[in-house]
Protein backbone atom coordinates (compact mmCIF):
# COMPACT_ATOMS: atom_id res chain seq x y z
CA UNK A 1 0.00 0.00 0.00
CA UNK A 2 2.89 2.27 0.67
CA UNK A 3 4.53 1.75 -2.63
CA UNK A 4 0.85 2.21 -4.44
CA UNK A 5 0.33 5.82 -2.49
CA UNK A 6 4.10 7.07 -3.56
CA UNK A 7 3.36 5.68 -7.01
CA UNK A 8 0.18 7.29 -7.14
CA UNK A 9 1.84 10.76 -5.71
CA UNK A 10 4.69 10.80 -7.91
CA UNK A 11 2.65 10.51 -10.85
CA UNK A 12 0.30 13.23 -9.57
CA UNK A 13 3.12 15.71 -9.33
CA UNK A 14 5.22 14.34 -12.10
CA UNK A 15 5.01 17.75 -13.80
CA UNK A 16 7.16 19.00 -11.22
CA UNK A 17 9.72 16.40 -11.32
CA UNK A 18 10.55 16.63 -14.61
CA UNK A 19 12.38 20.06 -14.47
CA UNK A 20 11.66 21.01 -10.39
CA UNK A 21 13.69 24.31 -11.21
CA UNK A 22 11.94 25.38 -13.95
CA UNK A 23 8.44 24.64 -13.69
CA UNK A 24 6.19 25.76 -11.36
CA UNK A 25 2.14 24.78 -10.78
CA UNK A 26 0.66 26.34 -13.30
CA UNK A 27 -2.35 26.82 -10.72
CA UNK A 28 -0.96 28.41 -8.31
CA UNK A 29 2.53 30.38 -8.64
CA UNK A 30 2.33 31.91 -6.00
CA UNK A 31 1.65 29.62 -3.05
CA UNK A 32 4.57 27.59 -4.19
CA UNK A 33 7.54 30.52 -4.11
CA UNK A 34 5.76 31.63 -1.13
CA UNK A 35 6.41 28.05 0.54
CA UNK A 36 9.78 28.02 -0.90
CA UNK A 37 10.30 30.95 0.91
CA UNK A 38 9.48 29.55 4.27
CA UNK A 39 12.06 26.40 3.64
CA UNK A 40 14.83 28.56 2.98
CA UNK A 41 13.65 30.75 5.91
CA UNK A 42 13.88 27.47 7.88
CA UNK A 43 17.65 27.52 6.74
CA UNK A 44 18.27 31.12 7.62
CA UNK A 45 16.53 30.89 10.97
CA UNK A 46 18.42 27.92 12.39
CA UNK A 47 21.45 28.95 10.95
CA UNK A 48 21.30 32.62 12.54
CA UNK A 49 19.69 31.90 15.86
CA UNK A 50 16.57 34.07 14.53
CA UNK A 51 12.88 34.30 15.58
CA UNK A 52 11.00 31.64 13.94
CA UNK A 53 7.50 33.65 13.84
CA UNK A 54 8.47 37.33 13.31
CA UNK A 55 11.53 38.80 10.24
CA UNK A 56 11.32 41.98 8.96
CA UNK A 57 13.44 40.01 5.84
CA UNK A 58 10.70 41.47 3.77
CA UNK A 59 7.94 43.70 4.11
CA UNK A 60 11.10 46.42 5.00
CA UNK A 61 10.90 48.40 6.99
CA UNK A 62 7.70 47.19 9.40
CA UNK A 63 8.04 42.58 8.97
CA UNK A 64 5.66 40.57 9.22
CA UNK A 65 4.49 37.85 11.85
CA UNK A 66 4.57 34.53 10.48
CA UNK A 67 2.66 32.71 13.48
CA UNK A 68 -0.15 34.52 11.67
CA UNK A 69 0.75 33.02 8.57
CA UNK A 70 1.58 29.55 7.12
CA UNK A 71 5.17 29.37 8.48
CA UNK A 72 5.33 25.49 8.65
CA UNK A 73 8.19 25.95 10.96
CA UNK A 74 8.13 22.09 11.23
CA UNK A 75 8.52 21.24 7.50
CA UNK A 76 11.13 24.17 7.21
CA UNK A 77 13.03 22.61 10.50
CA UNK A 78 12.89 19.15 9.43
CA UNK A 79 14.00 19.73 5.79
CA UNK A 80 16.61 22.30 6.56
CA UNK A 81 19.09 19.80 5.12
CA UNK A 82 17.53 18.99 2.14
CA UNK A 83 16.80 22.83 1.05
CA UNK A 84 20.41 23.81 1.80
CA UNK A 85 22.12 21.66 -0.23
CA UNK A 86 19.21 20.56 -3.12
CA UNK A 87 17.60 23.81 -3.10
CA UNK A 88 13.58 24.99 -1.88
CA UNK A 89 12.28 23.50 -4.99
CA UNK A 90 13.18 20.16 -4.32
CA UNK A 91 11.76 20.26 -0.48
CA UNK A 92 8.81 22.03 -1.85
CA UNK A 93 8.25 19.24 -4.34
CA UNK A 94 9.56 15.96 -1.98
CA UNK A 95 7.50 17.43 0.67
CA UNK A 96 4.65 17.57 -1.59
CA UNK A 97 4.98 14.54 -3.09
CA UNK A 98 5.17 12.69 0.30
CA UNK A 99 1.98 14.59 1.76
CA UNK A 100 -0.03 12.79 -0.88
CA UNK A 101 2.03 9.61 -0.53
CA UNK A 102 1.80 9.87 3.48
CA UNK A 103 -2.18 11.04 3.43
CA UNK A 104 -3.61 8.07 1.46
CA UNK A 105 -1.57 5.40 3.60
CA UNK A 106 -1.96 6.92 6.86
CA UNK A 107 -5.50 6.52 6.69
CA UNK A 108 -5.31 3.27 5.27
CA UNK A 109 -3.71 2.40 8.48
CA UNK A 110 -6.51 4.17 10.63
CA UNK A 111 -8.81 2.21 8.90
CA UNK A 112 -7.15 -1.05 9.15
CA UNK A 113 -6.09 -0.39 12.58
CA UNK A 114 -9.87 0.94 13.99
CA UNK A 115 -12.78 0.42 11.52
CA UNK A 116 -12.12 -2.36 8.69
CA UNK A 117 -10.68 -5.70 8.47
CA UNK A 118 -10.33 -5.99 5.01
CA UNK A 119 -6.69 -4.47 3.99
CA UNK A 120 -8.39 -3.78 0.24
CA UNK A 121 -11.46 -2.04 1.85
CA UNK A 122 -8.72 0.14 4.13
CA UNK A 123 -6.72 0.66 0.68
CA UNK A 124 -9.78 1.73 -0.75
CA UNK A 125 -10.77 4.57 1.90
CA UNK A 126 -7.01 5.60 2.21
CA UNK A 127 -6.84 5.84 -2.01
CA UNK A 128 -10.00 7.81 -1.82
CA UNK A 129 -8.87 10.13 0.76
CA UNK A 130 -5.26 10.71 0.06
CA UNK A 131 -6.03 11.08 -3.70
CA UNK A 132 -9.30 12.68 -3.02
CA UNK A 133 -10.56 16.13 -5.71
CA UNK A 134 -10.07 18.09 -2.25
CA UNK A 135 -6.58 17.06 -1.70
CA UNK A 136 -5.11 17.03 -5.28
CA UNK A 137 -6.35 20.68 -5.62
CA UNK A 138 -4.48 21.94 -2.57
CA UNK A 139 -1.75 20.03 -4.18
CA UNK A 140 -1.43 23.50 -6.16
CA UNK A 141 0.62 24.94 -4.08
CA UNK A 142 -0.30 24.09 -0.51
CA UNK A 143 1.70 22.11 1.67
CA UNK A 144 0.12 22.20 5.03
CA UNK A 145 -3.62 21.50 3.41
CA UNK A 146 -1.99 18.33 1.47
CA UNK A 147 -0.99 16.91 4.95
CA UNK A 148 -3.79 14.75 5.50
CA UNK A 149 -1.15 12.39 7.15
CA UNK A 150 -1.07 14.67 10.23
CA UNK A 151 -4.72 14.75 10.52
CA UNK A 152 -4.79 10.72 10.50
CA UNK A 153 -1.87 10.34 13.06
CA UNK A 154 -3.68 12.97 15.50
CA UNK A 155 -6.79 10.68 15.05
CA UNK A 156 -5.17 7.65 16.15
CA UNK A 157 -4.38 8.88 19.03
CA UNK A 158 -7.84 10.29 20.35
CA UNK A 159 -9.07 6.90 19.66
CA UNK A 160 -6.86 5.78 22.07
CA UNK A 161 -7.43 8.04 24.69
CA UNK A 162 -9.82 6.03 26.29
CA UNK A 163 -7.26 3.25 27.06
CA UNK A 164 -7.11 2.47 30.61
CA UNK A 165 -3.46 2.58 32.23
CA UNK A 166 -1.77 4.77 29.69
CA UNK A 167 -3.61 8.21 29.83
CA UNK A 168 0.07 9.86 30.58
CA UNK A 169 1.74 8.01 27.58
CA UNK A 170 -1.15 9.27 24.95
CA UNK A 171 -1.69 12.97 25.97
CA UNK A 172 2.11 13.35 26.02
CA UNK A 173 2.02 12.22 22.25
CA UNK A 174 -0.88 14.04 21.62
CA UNK A 175 0.40 17.00 23.08
CA UNK A 176 3.62 16.76 20.78
CA UNK A 177 1.32 16.11 17.85
CA UNK A 178 -0.50 19.04 18.68
CA UNK A 179 2.17 20.83 18.97
CA UNK A 180 3.87 19.69 15.70
CA UNK A 181 0.52 19.67 13.93
CA UNK A 182 -0.16 23.57 14.83
CA UNK A 183 3.13 24.92 12.87
CA UNK A 184 2.38 22.22 9.67
CA UNK A 185 -1.54 23.17 9.10
CA UNK A 186 -2.79 25.16 12.14
CA UNK A 187 -6.27 25.36 10.61
CA UNK A 188 -6.23 21.32 9.90
CA UNK A 189 -5.85 21.09 13.29
CA UNK A 190 -8.47 23.06 14.54
CA UNK A 191 -10.73 21.45 12.16
CA UNK A 192 -10.11 18.05 13.87
CA UNK A 193 -10.15 19.04 17.24
CA UNK A 194 -13.54 20.23 16.44
CA UNK A 195 -13.97 17.12 14.46
CA UNK A 196 -12.89 15.02 17.03
CA UNK A 197 -14.43 16.30 19.81
CA UNK A 198 -17.38 16.33 18.18
CA UNK A 199 -17.13 12.38 17.25
CA UNK A 200 -15.81 12.19 21.15
CA UNK A 201 -18.59 13.71 22.78
CA UNK A 202 -21.43 12.00 20.81
CA UNK A 203 -19.83 8.20 20.62
CA UNK A 204 -19.06 8.43 24.45
CA UNK A 205 -22.37 10.03 25.51
CA UNK A 206 -24.25 7.76 22.99
CA UNK A 207 -23.42 4.33 24.09
CA UNK A 208 -25.76 2.43 26.45
CA UNK A 209 -24.50 1.98 29.85
CA UNK A 210 -23.29 4.78 32.32
CA UNK A 211 -21.18 2.24 33.51
CA UNK A 212 -18.80 2.53 30.67
CA UNK A 213 -19.37 6.57 30.10
CA UNK A 214 -17.81 5.96 33.70
CA UNK A 215 -15.10 3.86 33.30
CA UNK A 216 -14.23 5.27 29.71
CA UNK A 217 -14.13 9.10 30.64
CA UNK A 218 -11.31 9.49 33.24
CA UNK A 219 -8.70 8.36 30.79
CA UNK A 220 -10.25 10.59 28.34
CA UNK A 221 -10.10 13.59 30.50
CA UNK A 222 -6.60 12.96 32.28
CA UNK A 223 -4.80 12.22 29.06
CA UNK A 224 -6.30 15.73 27.58
CA UNK A 225 -4.99 17.52 30.49
CA UNK A 226 -1.46 16.19 29.45
CA UNK A 227 -2.22 17.05 26.05
CA UNK A 228 -3.05 20.23 27.08
CA UNK A 229 0.12 20.92 29.55
CA UNK A 230 2.70 19.01 26.56
CA UNK A 231 0.71 21.32 23.70
CA UNK A 232 0.49 24.61 25.75
CA UNK A 233 3.86 24.73 26.73
CA UNK A 234 5.37 23.79 23.28
CA UNK A 235 2.68 26.60 21.96
CA UNK A 236 3.07 28.93 24.22
CA UNK A 237 5.37 31.59 22.53
CA UNK A 238 3.93 30.65 18.82
CA UNK A 239 0.16 31.21 20.23
CA UNK A 240 0.97 34.27 22.08
CA UNK A 241 2.40 35.65 18.20
CA UNK A 242 -0.21 34.71 17.13
CA UNK A 243 -3.08 36.56 19.58
CA UNK A 244 -1.29 39.05 20.42
CA UNK A 245 1.98 39.41 18.88
CA UNK A 246 3.30 42.54 16.64
CA UNK A 247 1.68 43.20 13.17
CA UNK A 248 -1.30 41.29 14.31
CA UNK A 249 -4.83 41.27 12.64
CA UNK A 250 -8.44 40.01 12.56
CA UNK A 251 -9.78 37.76 10.27
CA UNK A 252 -7.92 36.35 6.94
CA UNK A 253 -7.86 39.12 4.38
CA UNK A 254 -9.81 36.92 2.12
CA UNK A 255 -13.59 37.52 1.56
CA UNK A 256 -15.48 34.60 3.16
CA UNK A 257 -18.75 34.48 1.12
CA UNK A 258 -16.52 34.06 -2.23
CA UNK A 259 -14.38 30.87 -0.88
CA UNK A 260 -17.70 29.09 0.17
CA UNK A 261 -18.72 25.97 -1.21
CA UNK A 262 -21.15 25.83 -4.34
CA UNK A 263 -24.13 23.06 -3.26
CA UNK A 264 -23.95 21.99 -6.92
CA UNK A 265 -19.83 20.92 -6.38
CA UNK A 266 -21.04 18.63 -4.07
CA UNK A 267 -22.36 16.31 -7.42
CA UNK A 268 -20.12 17.35 -9.96
CA UNK A 269 -16.86 16.07 -11.09
CA UNK A 270 -13.64 17.92 -10.93
CA UNK A 271 -12.02 19.66 -14.05
CA UNK A 272 -9.03 17.94 -13.18
CA UNK A 273 -10.09 14.44 -13.44
CA UNK A 274 -10.37 11.53 -15.11
CA UNK A 275 -14.48 12.61 -15.85
CA UNK A 276 -13.10 16.47 -16.67
CA UNK A 277 -10.67 14.95 -19.23
CA UNK A 278 -13.81 13.93 -21.17
CA UNK A 279 -15.47 17.09 -20.31
CA UNK A 280 -17.57 15.93 -17.72
CA UNK A 281 -15.60 18.23 -14.93
CA UNK A 282 -17.64 21.18 -13.64
CA UNK A 283 -15.91 24.74 -12.88
CA UNK A 284 -17.76 25.73 -9.66
CA UNK A 285 -14.46 26.05 -7.32
CA UNK A 286 -13.19 29.76 -6.26
CA UNK A 287 -10.42 28.74 -7.83
CA UNK A 288 -8.01 25.91 -9.11
CA UNK A 289 -6.25 25.47 -5.50
CA UNK A 290 -10.05 25.14 -3.11
CA UNK A 291 -12.13 22.39 -5.49
CA UNK A 292 -12.21 20.87 -2.24
CA UNK A 293 -15.84 18.84 -2.52
CA UNK A 294 -16.37 17.84 -6.29
CA UNK A 295 -17.70 13.94 -5.02
CA UNK A 296 -19.75 13.81 -8.21
CA UNK A 297 -23.33 11.83 -8.44
CA UNK A 298 -22.22 8.05 -8.65
CA UNK A 299 -20.05 8.83 -5.20
CA UNK A 300 -23.03 11.18 -3.26
CA UNK A 301 -25.12 8.13 -4.18
CA UNK A 302 -23.23 5.43 -3.05
CA UNK A 303 -22.34 7.17 0.35
CA UNK A 304 -25.88 7.68 1.20
CA UNK A 305 -27.01 3.64 -0.05
CA UNK A 306 -23.94 3.07 2.59
CA UNK A 307 -24.90 4.53 5.35
CA UNK A 308 -28.38 3.55 5.20
CA UNK A 309 -27.29 -0.15 3.98
CA UNK A 310 -24.59 -0.10 7.32
CA UNK A 311 -26.89 1.24 9.61
CA UNK A 312 -29.00 -1.83 9.05
CA UNK A 313 -26.44 -4.55 8.98
CA UNK A 314 -24.75 -2.56 12.44
CA UNK A 315 -24.55 -3.96 15.48
CA UNK A 316 -25.22 -1.27 18.71
CA UNK A 317 -22.15 -0.69 18.97
CA UNK A 318 -21.37 0.19 15.31
CA UNK A 319 -24.21 2.25 14.83
CA UNK A 320 -22.56 4.80 17.94
CA UNK A 321 -20.02 5.24 14.97
CA UNK A 322 -22.48 5.39 12.33
CA UNK A 323 -24.28 8.32 14.60
CA UNK A 324 -21.13 9.99 15.14
CA UNK A 325 -20.36 10.15 11.88
CA UNK A 326 -22.86 11.18 9.94
CA UNK A 327 -24.19 14.43 12.11
CA UNK A 328 -20.47 15.23 11.84
CA UNK A 329 -20.48 15.17 7.91
CA UNK A 330 -24.34 17.16 8.33
CA UNK A 331 -22.75 19.67 10.53
CA UNK A 332 -19.36 19.94 8.14
CA UNK A 333 -21.38 19.74 5.12
CA UNK A 334 -23.57 23.19 5.86
CA UNK A 335 -20.38 25.00 7.59
CA UNK A 336 -18.69 24.58 4.36
CA UNK A 337 -21.41 26.26 2.45
CA UNK A 338 -20.50 29.31 3.71
CA UNK A 339 -22.84 32.33 5.00
CA UNK A 340 -25.01 32.36 2.15
CA UNK A 341 -26.25 29.32 0.57
CA UNK A 342 -24.48 29.76 -3.28
CA UNK A 343 -25.92 27.38 -5.85
CA UNK A 344 -24.46 27.44 -9.59
CA UNK A 345 -22.01 30.25 -8.61
CA UNK A 346 -24.86 32.80 -7.96
CA UNK A 347 -24.96 33.68 -4.47
CA UNK A 348 -28.89 33.30 -2.69
CA UNK A 349 -30.05 35.59 0.57
CA UNK A 350 -30.70 32.05 2.51
CA UNK A 351 -28.55 32.48 5.49
CA UNK A 352 -26.38 28.98 6.49
CA UNK A 353 -24.96 27.40 9.75
CA UNK A 354 -21.66 29.90 8.94
CA UNK A 355 -23.48 33.20 8.86
CA UNK A 356 -23.68 33.36 12.88
CA UNK A 357 -19.99 32.20 13.44
CA UNK A 358 -18.52 34.54 11.39
CA UNK A 359 -16.74 36.65 13.40
CA UNK A 360 -16.38 33.90 16.05
CA UNK A 361 -12.41 33.46 16.85
CA UNK A 362 -11.00 30.50 14.93
CA UNK A 363 -14.22 30.45 12.57
CA UNK A 364 -12.99 33.73 11.26
CA UNK A 365 -9.73 32.72 10.13
CA UNK A 366 -10.97 29.33 8.43
CA UNK A 367 -12.51 29.37 5.10
CA UNK A 368 -15.48 28.07 5.13
CA UNK A 369 -14.96 25.62 1.51
CA UNK A 370 -12.10 24.22 3.59
CA UNK A 371 -14.63 22.52 5.98
CA UNK A 372 -15.65 20.06 3.30
CA UNK A 373 -12.19 17.92 3.56
CA UNK A 374 -13.75 16.65 6.95
CA UNK A 375 -16.38 15.26 4.83
CA UNK A 376 -14.62 14.26 2.20
CA UNK A 377 -12.68 12.01 5.25
CA UNK A 378 -15.94 10.89 6.26
CA UNK A 379 -16.99 9.87 2.40
CA UNK A 380 -13.80 8.22 2.66
CA UNK A 381 -14.78 6.01 6.21
CA UNK A 382 -18.04 5.19 4.96
CA UNK A 383 -16.94 3.53 1.52
CA UNK A 384 -14.01 1.46 3.34
CA UNK A 385 -16.69 0.36 5.60
CA UNK A 386 -19.35 -0.46 3.15
CA UNK A 387 -16.38 -1.86 0.55
CA UNK A 388 -15.74 -4.22 3.99
CA UNK A 389 -18.89 -5.42 3.82
CA UNK A 390 -17.85 -6.59 0.49
CA UNK A 391 -14.28 -7.90 0.81
CA UNK A 392 -14.91 -9.83 3.95
CA UNK A 393 -17.55 -12.28 1.96
CA UNK A 394 -20.86 -10.41 4.83
CA UNK A 395 -22.63 -9.79 1.71
CA UNK A 396 -23.64 -13.32 0.46
CA UNK A 397 -25.66 -12.78 -2.59
CA UNK A 398 -23.54 -13.13 -5.71
CA UNK A 399 -25.66 -10.38 -7.28
CA UNK A 400 -25.35 -8.15 -4.56
CA UNK A 401 -21.95 -8.42 -4.45
CA UNK A 402 -21.23 -7.50 -7.92
CA UNK A 403 -23.54 -4.49 -7.95
CA UNK A 404 -22.12 -2.97 -4.96
CA UNK A 405 -18.32 -3.53 -6.70
CA UNK A 406 -19.43 -1.88 -9.78
CA UNK A 407 -20.84 0.75 -7.71
CA UNK A 408 -17.89 1.67 -6.15
CA UNK A 409 -16.02 1.02 -9.35
CA UNK A 410 -18.09 3.69 -11.15
CA UNK A 411 -18.28 6.11 -8.01
CA UNK A 412 -14.71 6.05 -7.97
CA UNK A 413 -12.98 5.86 -11.29
CA UNK A 414 -14.46 9.52 -12.69
CA UNK A 415 -12.75 11.50 -9.75
CA UNK A 416 -9.31 9.46 -10.00
CA UNK A 417 -6.80 12.61 -10.75
CA UNK A 418 -5.18 13.68 -13.36
CA UNK A 419 -1.30 15.25 -13.09
CA UNK A 420 -0.64 18.70 -12.01
CA UNK A 421 -0.28 20.95 -14.78
CA UNK A 422 2.76 23.02 -14.16
CA UNK A 423 4.34 25.78 -16.31
CA UNK A 424 8.09 27.74 -16.64
CA UNK A 425 9.03 30.10 -14.79
CA UNK A 426 12.20 32.79 -14.58
CA UNK A 427 15.02 31.09 -13.50
CA UNK A 428 17.56 32.86 -11.50
CA UNK A 429 19.45 35.66 -12.24
CA UNK A 430 23.19 35.36 -12.45
CA UNK A 431 23.19 38.86 -10.52
CA UNK A 432 21.88 36.82 -7.38
CA UNK A 433 23.80 33.43 -8.38
CA UNK A 434 26.69 34.79 -8.59
CA UNK A 435 26.12 37.25 -5.49
CA UNK A 436 27.16 40.26 -7.70
CA UNK A 437 23.91 41.95 -5.80
CA UNK A 438 26.27 42.64 -2.77
CA UNK A 439 28.15 45.30 -4.33
CA UNK A 440 24.88 47.79 -4.81
CA UNK A 441 23.39 46.72 -1.21
CA UNK A 442 24.67 47.57 2.32
CA UNK A 443 24.90 45.10 4.96
CA UNK A 444 21.25 43.67 5.48
CA UNK A 445 20.00 46.50 3.25
CA UNK A 446 16.78 46.37 1.05
CA UNK A 447 16.95 45.54 -2.41
CA UNK A 448 13.98 44.36 -4.87
CA UNK A 449 13.59 42.72 -8.45
CA UNK A 450 10.39 44.51 -10.37
CA UNK A 451 7.47 44.63 -9.72
CA UNK A 452 7.86 44.23 -5.70
CA UNK A 453 6.65 41.27 -4.54
CA UNK A 454 2.99 40.60 -4.23
CA UNK A 455 0.81 38.01 -4.68
CA UNK A 456 0.81 38.04 -8.27
CA UNK A 457 4.92 38.00 -9.06
CA UNK A 458 6.77 36.19 -6.52
CA UNK A 459 10.33 36.33 -8.05
CA UNK A 460 11.44 38.73 -5.70
CA UNK A 461 10.79 36.35 -2.50
CA UNK A 462 12.24 33.03 -4.79
CA UNK A 463 15.90 35.49 -5.39
CA UNK A 464 15.89 36.34 -1.25
CA UNK A 465 15.06 32.54 -0.57
CA UNK A 466 17.58 31.22 -2.81
CA UNK A 467 20.31 33.41 -1.05
CA UNK A 468 18.49 31.87 2.68
CA UNK A 469 18.94 28.28 1.20
CA UNK A 470 22.44 28.44 0.19
CA UNK A 471 23.30 29.94 3.70
CA UNK A 472 24.88 33.05 2.24
CA UNK A 473 24.74 36.58 3.18
CA UNK A 474 21.29 38.23 2.79
CA UNK A 475 19.33 41.22 1.52
CA UNK A 476 15.53 42.39 2.91
CA UNK A 477 12.93 43.22 0.21
CA UNK A 478 9.86 45.52 0.77
CA UNK A 479 6.63 44.38 -0.14
CA UNK A 480 5.97 40.76 -0.21
CA UNK A 481 2.99 37.86 0.07
CA UNK A 482 1.67 37.29 3.80
CA UNK A 483 -1.38 38.14 5.41
CA UNK A 484 -0.86 41.28 7.38
CA UNK A 485 -2.81 44.27 9.02
CA UNK A 486 -5.02 46.57 6.32
CA UNK A 487 -2.69 49.56 7.71
CA UNK A 488 -0.20 50.11 10.61
CA UNK A 489 -1.89 51.95 13.46
CA UNK A 490 0.20 53.21 16.29
CA UNK A 491 -2.75 53.17 18.96
CA UNK A 492 -2.42 49.50 19.09
CA UNK A 493 -5.96 48.97 18.21
CA UNK A 494 -6.25 45.27 16.19
CA UNK A 495 -6.47 45.76 12.47
CA UNK A 496 -8.32 44.03 9.77
CA UNK A 497 -6.47 41.34 8.12
CA UNK A 498 -5.36 41.54 4.13
CA UNK A 499 -3.31 40.22 1.63
CA UNK A 500 0.27 41.32 0.98
CA UNK A 501 1.57 44.98 2.56
CA UNK A 502 -0.64 48.25 1.98
CA UNK A 503 -0.14 49.71 -1.10
CA UNK A 504 2.14 52.61 -2.26
CA UNK A 505 1.58 55.05 -5.25
CA UNK A 506 4.72 53.78 -6.34
CA UNK A 507 3.50 50.09 -5.74
CA UNK A 508 0.63 50.62 -8.11
CA UNK A 509 2.60 52.07 -11.30
CA UNK A 510 5.01 49.32 -11.65
CA UNK A 511 2.24 46.73 -11.05
CA UNK A 512 0.07 48.26 -13.57
CA UNK A 513 2.99 48.24 -15.99
CA UNK A 514 3.58 44.54 -15.64
CA UNK A 515 0.12 43.06 -15.57
CA UNK A 516 -1.52 45.60 -18.12
CA UNK A 517 1.64 47.00 -19.64
CA UNK A 518 -0.03 50.34 -18.51
CA UNK A 519 2.15 53.33 -18.93
CA UNK A 520 1.76 55.98 -16.51
CA UNK A 521 2.68 58.77 -17.99
CA UNK A 522 6.02 60.01 -15.46
CA UNK A 523 6.22 63.32 -13.80
CA UNK A 524 8.48 65.42 -11.40
CA UNK A 525 5.19 63.98 -8.96
CA UNK A 526 5.37 60.87 -9.65
CA UNK A 527 9.47 60.87 -9.22
CA UNK A 528 8.61 63.04 -5.70
CA UNK A 529 6.70 60.26 -4.50
CA UNK A 530 8.66 57.19 -5.78
CA UNK A 531 11.08 58.83 -4.04
CA UNK A 532 9.41 58.97 -0.69
CA UNK A 533 8.00 55.48 -0.94
CA UNK A 534 11.69 54.80 -1.63
CA UNK A 535 12.89 56.29 1.41
CA UNK A 536 10.37 54.65 3.35
CA UNK A 537 10.85 51.37 2.02
CA UNK A 538 15.07 52.16 2.83
CA UNK A 539 15.59 50.79 -0.46
CA UNK A 540 19.01 51.00 -1.89
CA UNK A 541 18.49 49.45 -5.63
CA UNK A 542 16.34 47.85 -7.66
CA UNK A 543 16.92 45.27 -10.87
CA UNK A 544 14.97 44.65 -13.49
CA UNK A 545 15.35 40.25 -14.89
CA UNK A 546 15.50 39.21 -17.84
CA UNK A 547 12.15 37.61 -17.23
CA UNK A 548 9.40 38.20 -14.73
CA UNK A 549 6.98 35.26 -13.66
CA UNK A 550 3.24 36.51 -13.23
CA UNK A 551 0.42 34.21 -11.98
CA UNK A 552 -0.63 32.95 -15.85
CA UNK A 553 2.95 33.03 -17.41
CA UNK A 554 5.76 36.15 -18.02
CA UNK A 555 4.43 40.09 -16.75
CA UNK A 556 5.54 42.50 -19.39
CA UNK A 557 9.21 43.10 -19.02
CA UNK A 558 9.72 46.02 -21.43
CA UNK A 559 7.04 47.76 -19.61
CA UNK A 560 8.22 47.85 -16.17
CA UNK A 561 12.01 48.71 -18.15
CA UNK A 562 10.46 51.83 -19.45
CA UNK A 563 8.64 52.79 -16.34
CA UNK A 564 11.42 52.69 -14.23
CA UNK A 565 14.00 54.51 -16.68
CA UNK A 566 11.10 57.45 -17.01
CA UNK A 567 11.52 57.69 -13.08
CA UNK A 568 15.05 56.57 -12.29
CA UNK A 569 17.03 57.55 -15.54
CA UNK A 570 18.81 55.27 -17.81
CA UNK A 571 20.15 51.83 -15.86
CA UNK A 572 23.17 49.49 -15.29
CA UNK A 573 24.05 46.47 -17.38
CA UNK A 574 25.31 44.07 -14.81
CA UNK A 575 25.53 40.32 -15.55
CA UNK A 576 22.19 39.04 -16.82
CA UNK A 577 19.89 42.18 -15.15
CA UNK A 578 19.21 46.22 -15.61
CA UNK A 579 20.20 47.67 -12.16
CA UNK A 580 19.26 50.99 -11.11
CA UNK A 581 20.81 52.73 -7.65
CA UNK A 582 18.72 54.90 -5.47
CA UNK A 583 20.62 57.46 -4.50
CA UNK A 584 19.11 59.21 -1.19
CA UNK A 585 18.40 62.50 -0.89
CA UNK A 586 18.25 63.10 -4.73
CA UNK A 587 16.07 66.12 -5.72
CA UNK A 588 13.14 65.62 -8.30
CA UNK A 589 13.51 68.44 -10.14
CA UNK A 590 17.30 67.56 -11.10
CA UNK A 591 15.70 64.37 -12.68
CA UNK A 592 14.51 66.08 -16.23
CA UNK A 593 10.59 65.83 -17.48
CA UNK A 594 10.41 62.84 -19.70
CA UNK A 595 7.14 62.86 -22.05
Amino acid sequence: MALISLAGAVYVTQGLWSAPFRNVLAANVSDQAQFEWVLSYGVYFLQHGTDPFFTTLFNAPRGVNLAMNTSSTFYATLFSPVTRFLGPEISFATILTLNLAGSAFAWYLVLRRWLVRSGLAAGIGGLLFGFSPGLVSHANGHLNWTSGWMVAIVLWWVLKLPEKGHWLRNGIVLGLLCAAGFSIAAEALFFTALASGMFLAIWVFSRPGLKRLRAGLPPVLASLGVTAVIAGALLAYPLYMHFDGPLKFSGTGFVMKFYAEDLVAYISYPLASVAGAFGLGADLAPNATEATSFLGVPLVLLFLFSLVMLWRRASPERRVTLRALSVLALFFFLLSLGPRLRVMGEETDIPMLYAPLERVPLFDSALPVRFTLVVVAIVAIVVALVADELFSGRIRSWAGRATLLVAIVAALAPIAPLPLKTMERATEPDFIANGTWRDYVSDNGVLTSLPLAIDVSMDTMRWQADTMARGEEHFRIPGGYFLGPQNYDESGREMVGRVGAPELPTDRIFYRAARWNSLTKITNLERAQARADFAYWQLEAIFLPNQVTGPKGMLNREALRKVATDLLGEPERVDDVLVWRIRPGLDPVDVPERD
